[in-house]
């Protein structure tokens, strides 16, 4: 479990990354792709749902190594809009992991200051998950520290075209013309309204693709793939993601340096 922590200091018993990384250059968002739950499972001959809750612990992991280190930003991936093509005991079994963590985390979470935010349509989720959901969000609403958001029946496409049609309303009520339609005011209909785009983005298990996910938002965003199932992700390799992500040129489709 989560333990309740004080300041944001850099454990020092991880390697040589944690003082390495320059603070005053820290990525404002961190997403992270978490795959590689069943190929962990499967190597060790076990079923795939013991590889999601053995990915659990590295959720912990990740959050309590980025309220240390001061991010201000971090979304995980945890359900796609496609998931729901799995078999439908995987799929309940990963909405009891869901109302788990939520439950059992939920006290130290927002004793560290962290907003709990959800991107995507949790509406279509269980009741006992929505419940949960909306507990969460609602004790956590007012904290001021590190906003994390978990990415829950998300696709992007979906939330590219849910914007899109909004747009159309407000044309149609004549609240604005297409003339007026600028990056920020469509960056202010996603489900990431507020929040500045992912400077790193982290993909674990190998895979280079990027899954239907922020995809508007992740323009310029660094990416960074570890072949690391995400159950083995631990601190380190966060902390090894970040130094190098800061040895990036980030020109943003400029020169540089």
């Amino acid at each position: 479990m989560l333990e309740a922590r004080e300041g944001n200091k850099v454990a020092t018993n991880n390697l040589n990354y944690a003082d390495m990384i320059e603070h005053e250059r820290l990525p404002r968002h961190i997403a992270i792709i978490m795959d590689g739950n069943g190929r962990w499972a499967r190597k060790r001959l076990m079923p795939r749902t013991m590889g999601h809750r053995a990915g659990i612990n590295s959720i912990r992991r990740v959050v309590e190594a980025c309220v240390d280190i001061g991010i201000p930003v971090l979304t995980v991936f945890a359900f796609s809009t496609e998931n729901w093509k799995r078999p439908l005991d995987e799929v309940d079994y990963l909405m009891k992991l869901l109302v788990e963590f939520l439950h059992k985390e939920l006290k130290a979470l927002d004793e560290n200051n962290i907003r709990i935010s959800i991107l995507g349509n949790y509406e279509l989720l269980p009741d006992k998950c929505k419940i949960e959901i909306a507990e969460a969000v609602q004790i956590t609403q007012d904290n001021s520290g590190m906003s994390f958001n978990i990415a829950l029946n998300y696709g992007s496409r979906s939330e590219i075209l849910e914007a899109v049609r909004c747009l159309a309303k407000e044309i149609a009520k004549g609240e604005i013309s297409a003339e007026d339609i600028t990056e920020e005011h469509f960056s202010s209909l996603l489900y990431t309204k507020g929040l500045p785009d992912p400077d790193l983005l982290i993909r674990t298990a190998g895979e280079m693709r990027l899954s239907n996910f922020l995809l508007w938002q992740i323009a310029y965003t660094e990416l960074w793939v570890t072949d690391l199932m995400w159950p083995d992700f631990s601190r380190e390799e966060l902390l090894k993601a970040i130094w190098e992500f800061q040895q990036r040129d980030r020109r943003f489709g400029g020169l540089g340096r």
